[in-house]
């Protein structure tokens, strides 16, 4: 399985941002996924995540309400719509698969990994 995030860019601060995870393989629709980010000077954390159909998700506290996650199966994609982003939301965001239908937000729960796509936020 191979993961391609998409989708980072420069945006002022308030503004939105929608990144894409396109997988490779057959077996998306089988695995929980969930997006990471890792900020200058800090480790990569756990943005939000949700199970393999999409019908549990969760967030990071410091995102909710305003970050959304989603998939479609059908496409082997995996969505995170960011809205009134702050500068502390730039980072790297990578997006990972577990091998197994649902998982929480550590990294080791997740196998699969994106080669990353930056999100500058200004301020």
């Amino acid at each position: 399985v191979q993961l391609q995030a998409s989708g980072g860019g420069l945006v002022q601060a308030g503004g939105s941002l929608s990144l894409s995870c396109a997988a490779s393989g057959r077996t998306f629709s089988t695995y929980a996924m969930a997006w990471f980010r890792q900020s200058p000077g800090k480790e990569r954390g756990f943005v939000a995540g949700l199970s393999y159909n999409g019908g549990r998700k969760n967030y990071a506290d410091s995102v909710k309400g305003r970050f959304t996650i989603s998939r479609d199966n059908a496409k082997n994609t995996m969505y995170l719509q960011m809205n009134s982003l702050r500068p502390q939301d730039t980072g790297i965001y990578y997006c990972a698969g577990a091998r197994s239908t649902m998982a929480g937000s550590r990294q080791y729960e997740y196998y699969y990994w994106g080669q990353g796509t930056l999100v500058t936020v200004s301020s």
